[in-house]
């Protein structure tokens, strides 16, 4: 339900999101190690839920519910692997 949320979402918010190139935190998937990999991957999910929901007492308000919530922990989990394995393919692996 999570993924399904976060992909109409980011959808509707592309147009959006192109308007705040400014804010390049991804200038490549070319990391020089794994470890830098992950860093970003958690960085993109990151950013993705902030592009989609931008009130940040809405996010506050709902970190409590997931804080504490094992299964949605483990979907954003879930989100961090999927782009870490983007970030991993575009990287050969690191090899």
């Amino acid at each position: 339900m999570l993924v399904a949320f976060l992909s109409i979402g980011l959808l509707q918010n592309v147009q959006a999101a192109e308007e705040q190139k400014s804010d390049d935190y991804m200038p490549s998937l070319i990391t020089a190690t794994p470890l830098e990999g992950r860093q970003l991957a958690i960085t993109m999910v990151r950013k993705t839920i902030g592009a989609i929901q931008r009130d940040s007492a809405i996010k506050q308000a709902v970190r409590q519910d997931y804080q504490d919530d094992a299964e949605l922990l483990m979907q954003a989990a879930e989100l961090v692997a999927l782009e870490f394995q983007t970030i991993a393919i575009a990287n050969n692996y690191w090899r």
